[in-house]
């Protein structure tokens, strides 16, 4: 879920909305009907709406949708728009679209549900010769000279001033990701292309590809960034490349355990893997820098991960352990009771009088257990 401030800053990036309107300027026939996943404020679902689509449905799982039928409502086509407010994997179209717009990305492509919501979205609601936007992603990676990144992320747990020792700290920084903008001049090799989603066809969230460089410009390596190139129609597309226009996404940097002085002519390989597991990516970059001389030796090797730089008390590890025999807390109690009172039958205001009853201990008053019946209620009921 995004701030609110966030999608103003969406709507702010120039580049971004001109494209995506443009790919549906170019999509759009009179009588189409368009699915906008993710529409937020429901910008481009008002726009396809004005363009002439006969009708759009649009899926928004937060409730910033309640301001996207404002908007509809001010531009006076709210009667085209039907929005709907849920994950668009839990959600049933009664026919197939014709267009599926979208822009479900992060930093990366790579980025919770976005790749799994596309897939799905594929599968079950586009018609045959329906058309996706954006069609395309291709993810670049380059070796980056960032001393001013490296030290705002490691340089906190190296010069703390005091005569301590933390290095498990920095060990966690430098196995973090972070969002950063670089120039061209900061990268000591050409971009590699890393991996290529074609959402035509792509079937996995997963992705793995080794990219490698030969050094171009002499100068300490920082670590590696990655950004993507979009084609959202034909003839359409931006970058947020170094040197591109500024966008909102940025671009991913992650950092070396260490940095490295390269020389022109030396090779750096790097294996990068994103997993997604739950709802997010696990990132591990595995780094080679070999030798200037003709037997390429591996001077510098880093083996990274997120789950390093990933910060779980043994307490919290102990009770997703397969062997453990969970207990339920006096909370666990509390949340049971108020779903087992929740039976289609009973308000609010009488299942948090009757859990303020069997629960004095936990409510002082029934008005603050229908604040916490509230909460579950708008989890897990229709």
């Amino acid at each position: 879920m995004y701030e609110f401030t966030a999608y103003g800053k969406m709507i702010e990036d120039r580049m971004r909305v001109a494209a995506y309107g443009n790919a549906l300027r170019q999509a759009i026939r009179p009588g189409v009907t368009v699915l906008e996943i993710g529409t937020g404020p429901g910008f481009f679902a008002i726009l396809a709406s004005q363009l002439g689509a006969r009708r759009v449905f649009a899926i928004e799982p937060s409730d910033i949708i309640q301001v996207a039928r404002e908007n509809a409502a001010a531009n006076q086509c709210g009667d085209r728009i039907e929005f709907i407010q849920d994950l668009s994997t839990k959600v049933m179209l009664q026919a197939k679209v014709d267009i599926i717009v979208s822009d479900l990305r992060g930093i990366l492509p790579f980025f919770q549900l976005h790749i799994p919501s596309i897939i799905d979205a594929r599968h079950r609601f586009l018609a045959p010769g329906g058309i996706l936007i954006p069609q395309e992603d291709k993810i670049w990676a380059g070796v980056v000279n960032a001393p001013k990144t490296y030290e705002e992320i490691v340089g906190p747990w190296e010069h703390s001033g005091l005569n301590m020792d933390l290095s498990p700290a920095r060990r966690i920084a430098a196995n973090s990701f972070q969002k950063a903008r670089f120039r061209p001049e900061q990268l000591l090799a050409t971009p590699q292309l890393w991996a290529t989603l074609n959402y035509t066809t792509v079937e996995s969230p997963d992705c793995a590809g080794e990219v490698a460089w030969t050094i171009e410009r002499a100068g300490v390596a920082h670590g590696i960034a990655l950004w993507f190139d979009t084609i959202l129609g034909d003839g359409i597309h931006f970058s947020n490349a170094p040197g591109s226009p500024e966008l909102i996404y940025g671009m991913m940097y992650f950092p070396w355990e260490r940095p490295v002085l390269l020389s022109i002519g030396q090779s750096v390989r790097v294996k990068i893997e994103a997993k997604l597991i739950g709802n997010d990516y696990v990132w591990r970059w595995t780094s080679h820098v070999c030798s200037l001389d003709e037997n390429c030796k591996t001077i510098a090797r880093f083996d990274q991960s997120i789950l390093d730089g990933s910060i779980f008390s043994p307490a919290r590890l102990r009770k997703a352990a397969s062997n453990h025999v969970p207990q339920i807390s006096e909370e666990g109690w509390v949340d049971r009771r108020v779903l087992e009172l929740m039976d289609g039958h009973t308000s609010l205001e009488g299942i948090a009088r009757r859990i303020k009853e069997e629960f004095p201990q936990r409510f002082a008053r029934w008005e603050d257990a229908l604040a916490h019946v509230g909460t579950l209620s708008q989890k897990y009921t229709c």
